[in-house]
């Protein structure tokens, strides 16, 4: 392995270990370093202080005359200005070369959702059969707190506080968060419970062998539950947080709550959502997520 490469690997052990990154970010992170490897190793260079901005400017003007697409291409520059102050923390090196390349500008695509008939809709299901118990809860509990669907999978009972309606998740980076979970989802969430009894270490949302449902097995039954429930839509998961997040935004104007429920770091990610014209929405909600009301 050269030392170029050494670098690489121990950067990303250092996200793994310390940073706690999902499986998933660690090989996008991988790919791109991969990417940056391979370029150095042409050159050639004999360490990461020998590499200059506009070497870097050359890579991704490359990547993008081969099709990658902007977003994928900001993504590799976050990637390589990370692992740049990662190896300046070190003291390997004294300036960061990605600090001053550009990428190509990204048109940023407005998130889509379901209005608020569609996910009322979806989420009704009647449960005759332990599986649309199952998918019930699972539906209730994605639209009233706007988990991600990583989040959803790893709830587990001991994680709920009933009495409050609270919710404990972990989200990205490990970081837990507490969310509101609403008065149809822990109805739901309690009939499940009660035809199918569990521990509080146990999953709320159980697979085969009773195991952790996946986010594979939930996308599919989202899917199939949208179909049989007359929603003509592609639904996913994550079309069920955008809803969520959206419809709260639109009967609260509060985009510091939005944040917070959704977990994210930086308030620029909430505030896509105050460019949806929601204005007709206006009309069927009261104050609040009609299914967070109390009685």
């Amino acid at each position: 392995m050269s030392a170029l490469a050494a670098d690489t690997t121990r950067f990303l052990e250092h996200l793994k270990v310390e940073r706690h990154y999902s499986p998933g970010t660690l090989r996008n992170y991988a790919h791109a370093l991969e990417t940056l490897t391979r370029f150095a190793d042409g050159l050639p260079l004999a360490a990461w202080s020998d590499l200059r901005g506009e070497q870097l400017q050359t890579l991704v003007a490359n990547e993008h005359r081969r099709g990658l697409e902007p977003p994928s291409l900001r993504a590799m520059l976050s990637t390589y200005r990370s692992f740049f102050r990662f190896l300046a923390r070190e003291g390997k090196i004294q300036n960061n070369p990605a600090a001053g390349v550009r990428s190509p500008k990204v048109r940023r695509k407005l998130p889509e959702v379901l209005d608020v008939d569609e996910a009322a809709a979806l989420v009704e299901v009647t449960a005759n059969d332990p599986l649309a118990l199952r998918d019930r809860a699972m539906l209730e509990l994605l639209y009233s707190s706007g988990l991600r669907v990583s989040e959803l999978c790893s709830v587990r009972w001991r994680d709920l506080d009933v009495e409050q309606g609270l919710l404990r998740v972990t989200g990205k980076g490990r970081k837990t968060r507490i969310v509101p979970v609403g008065r149809m989802a822990l109805e739901a969430l309690a009939t499940l419970r009660n035809a199918q009894p569990a521990g509080d270490d146990e999953p709320v949302l159980r697979g085969r062998g009773d195991q952790p449902l996946t986010p594979g097995a939930v996308r599919a039954a989202i899917k199939r539950r949208a179909r049989s429930q007359g929603v003509w839509r592609r639904v996913y998961p994550h079309l069920m947080r955008h809803s969520c997040a959206s419809h709260l935004l639109e009967s609260s104007g509060n985009l510091r709550a939005v944040q917070e429920l959704l977990g994210h770091a930086d308030i620029g990610t909430t505030q896509i959502y105050t460019h949806l014209d929601f204005q007709h929405l206006a009309k069927v909600y009261d104050a609040a997520h009609p299914r967070a009301k109390r009685k």
